[in-house]
């Protein structure tokens, strides 16, 4: 019997441990994916005041197309990006996420 008791006392034990590693690890990724946003965001933040900058020193109207049409395109292409970036980092998230627990269900008795 007391085995037994033993046996639950174990298995919080080490399900304990293993949500405290994934916090941990929640912790890193959701910091890890706020420092890109950041980054982004600053980035685009510079694009914009350049594009601004080359709008107002634009003498034609077919410069300011083409202006539009490089930002644009460069905005597109730096949007897609990002967004591939974040959602590799939130599956990476999820991997580490789950490593904890990937032995748990062998712990038990079948």
């Amino acid at each position: 019997m007391a085995n037994g008791y033993e046996d639950i006392q174990k298995v919080f034990k080490d399900n304990v441990d293993s949500a405290v590693k994934s916090a941990g690890v929640v912790s890193k990724g959701f910091q890890a994916i706020a420092a890109e946003a950041t980054d982004y965001s600053k980035r685009s933040l510079e694009d914009g005041s350049k594009f601004v900058e080359k709008l107002l020193g634009a003498k034609s109207l077919d410069v300011v197309i083409e202006v539009q049409t490089e930002y644009f395109k460069k905005s597109y292409e730096d949007a897609v990006g990002q967004f591939t970036k974040i959602g590799e980092l939130y599956a990476d998230l999820a991997k580490e996420i789950a490593k904890p627990y990937e032995g748990f269900a062998a712990k038990f008795p079948k």
